[in-house]
């Protein structure tokens, strides 16, 4: 199944989404059309069944994302930077409530390295290059970029990055904890597809839940942290899904989670 929106192409096969966002001509760059695409993805692949897994990438072989469309940000105002409308689509990204893999194919700079920082995992080919070159231009990473950069490499290499601008090549961001892997270019949504396919294979309840405790345990104490696992773990412990994985694997056999899930619905 493909569907087009122009600047947004979104591809469902076999439970992934592969989502591509399409300007190949200005290296992929965001504007208004882009978010409101994504929005509007988004909204819809969340209540799609048929997707499991979500995975972002960019047309052509150049960029991810190349950051925000320069014609855009020159006419924003005090007004515009209050409404942060790239900041609300990515927080949609990051609380997406199935699973999100940037697959990162070339430049991810500006506004795409924070969309790619607002998914739970990033793969990079061994062009991809990251950078949040904003101060360059008067202002600063405003999607996410100063919050989200800073948990994931610590503060003070994330406050370097951020205030020289520079660009961070693929390995270096493997070594840093910015990415998960990096790989060939003809390999990376191969790659990605594996990832999702890995993660298709477990549970959807338990990786629902898991990711909703790992993001938001993270932001919290470690107090609370722990209760929010203590309750997630209790609610998996009634579920079909826990049964099925349980006798399965007393059985020696595949377990079939997904007529499991349609149990708890039912229930």
């Amino acid at each position: 199944m493909t569907a087009s929106q122009n600047v947004l192409t979104v591809e469902i096969s076999d439970g992934v989404a592969l989502a591509a966002v399409n300007r190949p001509e200005v290296r992929n760059a965001i504007n208004s059309t882009v978010l409101q695409a994504l929005t509007r993805a988004l909204d819809e692949l969340a209540e799609n069944d048929d997707v499991q897994v979500l995975i972002f990438t960019g047309a052509g072989d150049k960029a991810f994302v190349a950051g925000a469309d320069i014609n855009d940000l020159a006419v924003r105002t005090p007004r515009d930077g209050l409404k942060a409308t790239m900041q609300s689509v990515y927080e949609k990204v990051e609380q997406f409530p199935k699973p999100t893999i940037a697959a990162v194919n070339g430049y991810a700079f500006g506004g795409g390295h924070e969309l790619a920082l607002a998914c739970d995992i990033r793969i990079a080919s061994t062009a991809a290059q990251f950078a949040l070159p904003e101060t360059g231009l008067g202002i600063m990473p405003g999607a996410g970029g100063t919050q989200r950069l800073a948990k994931l490499v610590g503060l003070g290499r994330a406050t370097e990055i951020i205030l020289t601008g520079r660009r961070v090549k693929a390995d270096d961001a493997l070594a840093m904890g910015l990415v998960t892997s990096v790989v060939e270019p003809a390999e990376l949504l191969d790659t990605a597809r594996e990832t999702a396919n890995a993660i298709m294979a477990k549970g959807p309840l338990a990786i629902q839940l898991a990711k909703l405790v790992v993001r938001h345990g993270f932001d919290t104490d470690h107090t609370t942290g722990m209760l929010l696992e203590r309750l997630a773990q209790s609610v998996l412990y009634s579920s079909a899904e826990k049964a099925e994985g349980t006798t399965a694997f007393l059985e020696k056999r595949t377990p079939d989670f997904r007529s499991a899930a349609r149990n708890d619905v039912a229930e």
